[in-house]
């Protein structure tokens, strides 16, 4: 059974990049090695030196063997290819040259950017004993959970977080929406109670499972030394690749786990035990260790940079290790969304904007990326219907290939179904939209010059 976890969660992660020069040549067994075809081209050297002209005058990668010229590894690709060689770019460079890695820490701001959250929640019970009858008990509870620092304004000691609407939601508390009162944040490096800071609860979204927090003009933050998430883009995240969480595991503080995303997009079913609802969540799946308490914590990649926030595990003693990660493209739409509609105003509800179309899978396809190296999902999306209350009734029609999204001038290709979605989540009223379909074998666009509330509901 696929279970959700309340949980807190801040961690850091230590990874490696890959940097340094070209060191080794070697032959590929039907051809020339790209030193040979250099020289064949004109250089007048030895190996030893053609490998140290490989870094350039200025310490870039380089090369310098055509005719005595500074020239690119690309155009020594460009020789191999008139030679006869026929793969990618990449393969040429693992095929006929290796890399003198040298190993050092990704980006720390990772970790800078990641927070613990406690919230703490006044609940009031009424209990019936078959001998003293009814019984009202008052206590206190608490909730651990993780985030991480959105957008930052050190100067002011001002701050948004991102976390998990269900690490600040406990449907007992005896406030009026069930949302702490009392949430209290934790810098990494300061997890102790003299360093707890203040946040307000800006707005959420048990939809989504995203809630923002607010820090204002807050010493602590003021003199620290944290840094905003650097955000990853959108659907870069590939199955395969490296996936490291950030949080505050089994409530212990914040630590780090690493593994990989084992699938890059899915959709799986979460009982709430304190609504007895259940909700649907999109999702990256991961094999990273996921315990209580990473809730709302970041996911991030071999950069450091922010690919979801975690929310969810199986817990089950016949599987290991699958957790799961809110994509970056829903997290940052979401919280976009009630950062504009929400702060400083009397709503705490997202207000999503609706195009008023659905969408089909027409193909799906695994499409191979020579040059990442990468395979991915492919799919044609096809309207398959279009409301009477989209501002595009009449317009867009059924079996119109989606192509791409623009808001505001920010272009989303739409190559799967969940793209349709994702890329309007922080559509406001005013915002301009574009919308490219192919009909037949024409490409045509519509407009929306103006986004009206008329399609926009609040979301809880």
């Amino acid at each position: 059974m696929k279970k959700r976890i309340i949980c807190c969660v801040a961690i850091i992660v230590v990874l490696t990049m890959l940097t340094g020069v070209f060191v080794a040549c070697d032959k590929g067994e039907d051809g020339l090695s790209a030193y040979e075809l250099a020289v064949e081209e004109g250089f007048d050297g030895t190996l030893e030196e053609w490998l140290e002209s490989l870094k350039g005058e200025d310490g870039t990668n380089g090369s310098n063997g055509i005719d005595g010229q500074d020239v690119s590894i690309e155009e020594i690709y460009q020789v191999a290819i008139e030679n006869g060689y026929d793969g990618t770019f990449l393969e040429f460079l693992k095929e006929y040259l290796s890399l003198d890695i040298q190993e050092e820490n990704i980006p720390q701001k990772a970790l800078l950017s990641s927070v613990r959250i406690i919230c703490d929640f006044t609940v009031t019970e009424t209990t019936f004993n078959p001998i003293y009858g009814e019984q009202t008990q008052t206590y206190e509870a608490t909730s651990s959970g993780s985030g991480v620092i959105y957008k930052l304004d050190k100067q002011n000691g001002n701050a948004y977080i991102i976390t998990n609407h269900h690490v600040v939601y406990y449907a007992k508390s005896n406030t009026q929406d069930s949302i702490s009162d009392s949430i209290n944040i934790l810098l990494y490096g300061s997890e102790y109670q003299d360093y707890m800071i203040s946040a307000q609860y800006v707005g959420g979204s048990a939809t989504y499972d995203i809630a923002v927090l607010k820090i204002e003009n807050n010493e602590i933050l003021k003199n620290s030394d944290a840094v905003e998430v650097e955000v990853a883009d959108y659907h870069s995240a590939t199955v395969g690749s490296k996936a490291i969480a950030i949080g505050n595991a089994a409530g212990e503080g914040i630590s780090v786990t690493q593994g990989i995303i084992s699938v890059d997009s899915e959709v799986i079913d979460i009982s709430d035990s304190d609504t007895n609802g259940t909700y649907s969540y999109r999702v990256l799946r991961v094999d990273a260790a996921i315990n209580s308490g990473n809730s709302g914590g970041g996911l991030f990649n071999e950069k450091g940079q922010l690919i979801g926030i975690v929310n969810a595990k199986v817990s089950s003693s016949s599987i290991e290790n699958i957790g799961y990660a809110i994509p970056v493209s829903i997290a940052i739409g979401v919280a976009d969304n009630i950062i504009a509609n929400c702060d400083g105003e009397n709503i705490t509800q997202m207000q999503k904007y609706s195009i008023g179309i659905s969408v089909i899978a027409d193909s799906s396809k695994a499409v191979y990326d020579g040059n990442s190296m990468t395979v991915k999902i492919v799919e044609d999306v096809k309207i398959a219907e279009v409301l009477e209350t989209s501002p595009l009734y009449g317009q867009l029609q059924t079996g119109d290939i989606v192509l791409s999204i623009t808001v505001n001038g920010d272009k989303t290709s739409v190559d799967r179904t969940f793209k349709v979605v994702d890329s309007v989540l922080s559509v406001k009223v005013g915002d301009n939209i574009v919308i490219e379909v192919l009909r037949g074998s024409e490409t045509i666009e519509y407009q929306i010059q103006s986004a009206s509330s008329q399609n926009i509901a609040a979301v809880e």
